[in-house]
């Protein structure tokens, strides 16, 4: 309990002062301090995608919507190699920005999974849907639709859900799927998922 609650104020520490930097700490109209600690906070106890908090299929099902930035780890080992929880946070505050360019809120990016494993979603306001094969042995989930399988994971948060990618399935989510036109928000997006090696990006969910 007190290496959690350490951490916890580690990555809060840190936040506050990357928003006094960066000026991330100015409300808009799309996101506020407020969001950046949800995601820095949710972020510190998912970090690690393959030995952390999963779900089984069950308690996927249902709708849930964009609530902040997400990103983790694929291992410890990797996370450790990266920088620890440090690097984590750095990259969700980078995250919100990049979100907030695009305009990606709570009203436009959802996500749906539902019985017989068939899921629709929005991302930036664009619809589409398929089906989905998750395995909860180790988070890992595949979105089938008409033209492609996006491959992701799956891990607890805080408050909810994170749903995350690699760079290149990243990539796809927001051009492909979500149509994004801000073509500079999007590649600073997947830069950060090439950032480091297992690194993984994406978005806290709520319902």
């Amino acid at each position: 309990m007190k290496k959690t609650i350490l951490t916890l104020s580690a990555a809060t520490t840190l936040m506050l002062s990357s928003c006094m930097t960066t000026g991330m700490g100015t409300t808009s109209s799309t996101s506020s301090s407020g969001d950046v600690l949800t995601s820095v906070l949710g972020a510190v106890l998912s970090n690690v995608l393959f030995g952390g908090s999963l779900f089984d299929q069950s308690s996927m099902l249902g709708s849930w919507n964009y609530s902040a930035p997400s990103a983790a780890f694929t291992t410890q080992q990797a996370l450790t190699k990266a920088g620890g929880n440090a690097t984590v946070a750095n990259m969700t505050t980078s995250l919100a920005s990049n979100y907030n360019n695009i305009g990606i809120n709570r009203s436009n990016t959802s996500f749906s999974f539902l019985e017989g494993n068939k899921f629709s979603a929005k991302v930036n306001g664009i619809p589409f849907s398929g089906t989905y094969t998750y395995n909860q042995q180790n988070g890992e989930i595949a979105l089938k639709t008409a033209t492609e399988t996006i491959k992701g994971n799956v891990t607890k948060t805080a408050k909810g859900m994170g749903l995350m990618f690699d760079s290149t399935q990243m990539a796809n989510i927001l051009q492909k799927e979500g149509k994004v036109s801000n073509t500079a928000a999007v590649q600073a997006v997947s830069k950060l998922a090439k950032s480091a090696n297992g690194a993984r990006v994406g978005f806290e969910l709520t319902k």
